[in-house]
């Protein structure tokens, strides 16, 4: 299940968590769309939680993270950004991403 977070539940949702996807996108966003099709799709079996935050209602968030485009991926461990990839990418990379920064 993939989880919407916001400025009031992100903390809750990120820290203390182990390992947490978080997509940064906007509804309006092109390939946002496209990166939320492979997001649904690796959810159903992820290792990881998946959350998602739209920027436009979760700017403070956005800010801190220094999301400057989207779609923004950032892999937190324990409420910490370990890392971050900007772009569409296709299930085998998302996957191969998600992997290779798991520490």
């Amino acid at each position: 299940m993939i989880k919407e977070i916001n400025e009031s539940n992100f903390e809750k949702e990120v820290t203390n968590a182990g390992y947490v996807l978080v997509d940064f996108y906007a509804t309006w966003c092109g390939p946002c769309k496209m990166m939320s099709l492979v997001i649904d799709e690796i959810a159903k079996d992820s290792t990881v939680k998946i959350c998602k935050c739209d920027v436009d209602k979760a700017q403070s968030i956005a800010l801190r993270y220094q999301v400057s485009s989207i779609p923004t991926l950032i892999l937190f461990k324990n409420g910490e950004d370990i890392a971050t990839s900007q772009g569409y990418m296709p299930k085998e990379k998302l996957l191969e991403f998600i992997e290779a920064n798991k520490k």
